[in-house]
C-alpha cells in the first residue's frame, strides 16, 4: 500500500503536470517529435487533383482507370526516459531536490507522449540500472512510472551513464526518443552515446541547483558527497575559496556544453529553483525553429 504522503505527492504531480501538459505544451509536443516515416494505407481510386506520382500503375491495368497508392504518418512513438536516480540527486537547496525535479519532468514528458497516443518507458539507474518499465500507454502506466521514481530506494550510490547506456542498447532495438535526465556528474559514457545519438533522437536533461554553481557567503560550510560519502570543509566567507568554486564549476559546465554541442546532441539544464516546464517548452519552441 502507498503511505499517504506519497500517494498526496503523487496526485499533486499528476494535477499540475497534466494540465501542463494540455495547456502548455499542448501542440508542441507533436509538432517535435514526429512518426517514423509513411506507412501503405490503401488503394483507391484516382480523383482530380490526386499526385499522379501516386498512381498504382499495376492495379490500373488490372481495373482499366487509375487507382493511387494512399500513405498515412506512422505517428506512434516510443519514449525512454533513461533517469539517474543516484545519491547526488537527493541534493536540493530549493524547495525541490534533483530527485523529485526528475519525478516530474518525466511525469510532463509521460503525459505529453500518452497525449499522443505514443509509448513511455522507465531506466532508473545508479551504479546500475535497478528498475526498467517497459515502453506502454495509459494514464495508470505514468503514474506507475511516477511512482516508482519516487518511490526508488537504490541499492547504490554512485551514478554509472555507460552501464546505463549499454544496457539500454541491449534490450532497445526499436528507435527511440530518449531523454537522458542525470546531474551527468560521470565520465568515461561520451563515446557510448555518442554512438547511441546516430540512432536514436537523444535529448540530455540535466539536473542542476545553484548551489552547485555559486556559493553563498554564510561561513564554515560542511559538505558531504552523496555518491562517496566523503567530507569536505569550505570557508565560504572567503572570496578567493567563493571564486576558486566557480571557476570550477563554470569550467565542468563549459566543457559539458561544448560536448553535446559538439555532437548534437540536444542539451537542456533544469534547475531546481526554476520552472522546468518553462525550459521545456523552450527547449520545444528552439527545435521547431530549427526544423522549419
Amino acid at each position: 500500500m502507498i503511505p499517504k504522503d506519497l500517494a498526496k505527492k503523487i496526485r499533486a504531480i499528476e494535477i499540475y503536470t497534466t494540465k501542463a501538459a494540455e495547456d502548455v505544451l499542448a501542440g508542441a509536443y507533436e509538432s517535435v517529435f514526429k512518426g517514423r516515416g509513411m506507412e501503405f494505407d490503401e488503394v483507391r481510386e484516382y480523383i482530380a487533383g490526386d499526385d499522379v506520382r501516386s498512381i498504382d500503375w499495376n492495379v490500373t491495368a488490372r481495373c482499366g482507370h487509375p487507382f493511387i497508392k494512399r500513405y498515412v504518418e506512422e505517428r506512434e512513438l516510443t519514449i525512454m526516459l533513461l533517469v539517474d536516480l543516484s545519491a547526488s540527486g537527493s541534493f536540493g537547496s530549493s524547495a525541490k531536490t534533483k530527485n523529485e525535479t526528475a519525478a516530474e519532468l518525466c511525469a510532463l514528458l509521460s503525459f505529453s507522449a500518452i497525449k499522443n497516443n505514443d509509448k513511455v518507458g522507465l531506466l532508473a539507474f545508479t551504479d546500475e540500472v535497478e528498475l526498467n518499465i517497459p515502453p506502454n500507454k495509459g494514464s495508470s502506466h505514468v503514474l506507475k512510472i511516477i511512482q516508482s521514481i519516487l518511490h526508488f530506494k537504490p541499492r547504490y550510490s554512485g551514478t554509472n551513464i555507460k552501464n546505463t547506456l549499454e544496457y539500454f542498447t541491449h534490450t532497445t532495438h526499436k528507435r527511440s526518443i530518449v531523454f537522458l535526465i542525470s546531474d551527468f556528474q560521470d565520465s568515461g559514457y561520451e563515446k557510448l552515446l555518442r554512438i547511441i545519438a546516430k540512432k536514436h533522437d537523444v535529448i540530455a536533461c540535466q539536473l542542476a541547483d545553484k548551489l552547485e554553481f555559486e556559493l553563498p557567503n554564510v561561513g564554515l560550510l560542511q559538505f558531504r558527497d552523496g555518491e562517496t560519502n566523503q567530507l569536505a570543509l569550505i570557508d565560504t566567507s572567503s572570496k578567493v575559496e567563493r571564486l576558486e568554486f566557480k571557476k570550477r564549476a563554470e569550467k565542468r559546465q563549459e566543457a559539458l556544453n561544448d560536448f553535446f554541442k559538439r555532437e548534437a546532441i540536444d542539451h537542456i539544464i533544469i534547475r531546481t529553483e526554476n520552472d522546468y516546464v518553462k525550459e521545456l517548452l523552450k527547449f520545444f519552441q528552439n527545435r521547431k525553429r530549427r526544423a522549419a
